[in-house]
């Protein structure tokens, strides 16, 4: 691929540029089944690792490690981390608050 060609949605999807291709026609169900999903995730977990992900563009290993350790600890500290532990021993289907 050269630098300023242009990329078909399948290619950009086959290189993993973009999550899934949609046809015009089911777009927008699908992306609205996508945002239901998202939305039933631990969205404090997600932001967290949103922002280290963020981070892991200019931070050197070892501050990226030292990154991810603080992150987990917010996170460990959360009521959805919780939720999901319990979720898990039980062996059900968490419900995260956001919490």
């Amino acid at each position: 691929m050269m630098l300023g060609e242009k990329v078909s949605a399948a290619d950009a999807e086959r290189m993993g540029m973009i999550y899934k291709v949609f046809p015009d026609a089911t777009f927008a169900e699908n992306a609205m089944n996508i945002a239901i999903y998202l939305s039933q995730m631990p969205t404090k977990g997600l932001a967290y690792t949103k922002q280290v992900l963020s981070k892991s563009l200019t931070n050197s290993l070892e501050e990226q490690l030292k990154t991810e350790d603080v992150f987990q600890q917010y996170a460990a500290k959360t009521k959805d981390y919780e939720e999901g532990v319990k979720a898990f021993l039980e062996k059900r289907k968490p419900d995260f608050k956001g919490e």
